[in-house]
């Protein structure tokens, strides 16, 4: 006879060896773990690890580093892929389907092989589930309908995707191939675990049960992530282990960081960042990334729907007294919608044309009908910058009248406010998961379906209720435009057609920065993401 323990006995082990992992590295850099890559991330957007839901940059870059992709970025040039849980790839003439030859020796962390057919039901129940990866699949023809017929296995190494127009082939690699959608969940152990229908969404609230380098050993939301290697993996990651600590303030993420209790810090700001380039024994590591910070807006309401009151909130922000000060180490002012370094894009100097105007901004709100201003509620999180540029903005626009009332929550909160459009205006990031125009011109801009019971939450476009009926045929055209050349051109005019849209203000394009102890080896990032596997001590 067996017996198992209560649940509030295994809290308590998971709680203690949680505690002990944290305590490991309580004095000098010595006494931090030697098979242990150890973090300080404000991680409090985390609400989920199955790969059909989540939506945040942190979350995404976790589970990136736990499960592995058909492909993968280059780590050190994000506009290649490399293969990752498949070997080779062949595209079809005429780009209609690509197929992928996986890999020998693949296994789930339950032992069993990793096989196509596990991919093809993988990508199929993200379109089943219908959460906000969902649109990752949807926008390329993919429904429940004929998400089974168009994804298939006709062996256990080869995965065929077809698809029901002609997509550039190299977008497909990225938007599909390399993003979260296309990982292996182990069928089996998930769907043992099925509550009501739910595919296992409920059991991968808080575990990973995927192919690849990791497996989350355990997550206490406001408190730590902990990442263990996978045993049957290769190549072996070189640290077995990976703690990330939620620290929310970025001056303890220094002190820790200093002291040697971490190897790695996330949200430094430009004083934290400073210090760290001056001490002899860390150094800062940063990649431009495809991340745009911006001031968004619920089109909806009834004054920024006006498309002048949009207008005039463009011209307060200081874009260069910011890129001076509290943006010195995180971004580059970018008010296009396309990030650099993505095809399509516009050059820095285009891409940004603006700069604070007071006088204008104030002809404007009377162009508008404002002549003596309004109030408003803007919102934003945690992020290191966040409140200083709410400060800047809510200082511009008291001078022509504008009563910004500031409100900051936690991320997770603040995701939740805006995806309901429970909200007037807000500050926040989107990153799009392609180096293409397309990536934001398809979230940002283009609304499949602006009514509010259509809860399309992973459109942003959607989120800040905007809608142009020109702007999505535009991109569609731009999206099945053969000519290279041709192409670039078409979103080169929609971004300067945005500027005069303004459903959002776009601030800053970012920077993967981060803060490393120099006893860490090979810290490797790109535009989306770190690369866990690569480091050493």
């Amino acid at each position: 006879m067996t017996h198992s323990q209560p649940a509030r006995s295994r809290t308590m082990i998971k709680t203690a060896a949680l505690a002990a992992l944290l305590g490991a590295s309580n004095a000098a850099w010595s006494a931090t773990p030697p098979d242990t890559l150890v973090m300080a991330w404000n991680i409090d957007a985390i609400s989920t690890f199955d790969p059909a839901q989540i939506g945040e940059v942190v979350t995404n870059e976790i589970l990136m580093n736990t499960c592995s992709a058909l492909v993968d970025y280059d780590p050190e040039d994000a506009t290649q892929v490399v293969p990752a849980l498949a070997e080779s790839w062949e595209v079809n003439e005429d780009e209609r389907s690509l197929t992928f030859h996986l890999r020998d020796g693949l296994t789930f962390p339950s032992g069993e092989p990793v096989e196509a057919d596990d991919l093809a039901w993988s990508l199929a129940r993200v379109v089943k589930l219908g959460f906000g990866n969902a649109a990752t699949l949807e926008e390329y023809g993919f429904t429940t309908d004929n998400v089974e017929q168009l994804i298939t296995a006709p062996d256990p190494r080869t995965l065929v995707i077809r698809f029901d127009r002609p997509y550039p082939s190299d977008l497909m690699l990225q938007a599909i191939a390399a993003n979260r959608v296309a990982t292996a969940i182990d069928r089996d152990t998930v769907m043992a675990q099925e509550v009501d229908g739910d595919l296992g969404n409920r059991y991968l609230t808080t575990r990973t049960e995927c192919a690849g380098p990791y497996r989350l050993r355990q997550w206490n939301a406001g408190e730590a992530v902990v990442l263990e290697a996978n045993s049957g993996w290769t190549p072996a990651p070189a640290l077995s282990r990976v703690l990330i600590r939620h620290v929310a303030e970025p001056g303890t993420q220094r002190l820790l960081l200093s002291r040697g209790d971490v190897d790695v810090a996330r949200d430094l700001t430009p004083e934290d960042l400073a210090a760290v380039e001056a001490a002899p024994d860390l150094e800062i590591n940063k990649a431009l990334r495809p991340q745009l910070f911006y001031w968004g807006f619920n089109n909806d309401d009834p004054i920024l729907s006006n498309q002048k009151v949009r207008q005039a909130l463009q011209l307060l922000v200081d874009y260069q007294g910011l890129a001076d000060t509290v943006m010195s180490y995180s971004g580059i002012p970018r008010a296009s919608f396309v990030p650099l370094e993505s095809f399509g894009a516009l050059d820095q100097s285009e891409g940004q044309p603006f700069s604070q105007d007071l006088d204008r901004a104030r002809e404007l709100l009377v162009e508008a009908g404002y002549p003596d201003g309004f109030s408003m509620r803007l919102i934003f999180g945690t992020l290191p910058y966040s409140a200083t540029v709410a400060q800047s903005l809510q200082n511009a626009a008291a001078q022509i009248g504008i009563n910004l009332e500031l409100e900051r929550m936690a991320n997770a909160q603040l995701f939740s406010r805006v995806r309901g459009r429970e909200y007037q205006m807000s500050l926040q990031s989107w990153q799009t998961s392609v180096a293409d125009a397309h990536g934001m011109a398809s979230r940002l801009i283009y609304n499949p379906d602006n009514r509010l019971e259509a809860r399309n939450t992973m459109y942003p476009s959607w989120n800040s209720a905007f809608y142009s009926e020109q702007a999505n045929q535009e991109i569609e055209e731009a999206l099945f435009e053969t000519d290279p050349a041709a192409r670039e051109q078409r979103y080169h005019a929609l971004q300067r057609e945005v500027f005069e849209l303004t459903p959002r203000v776009v601030l800053f394009q970012t920077y993967n920065i981060v803060g490393l102890n120099q006893q860490l080896k090979g810290w490797q990032s790109n535009g989306f993401r770190s690369y866990y596997t690569l480091t050493s001590k």
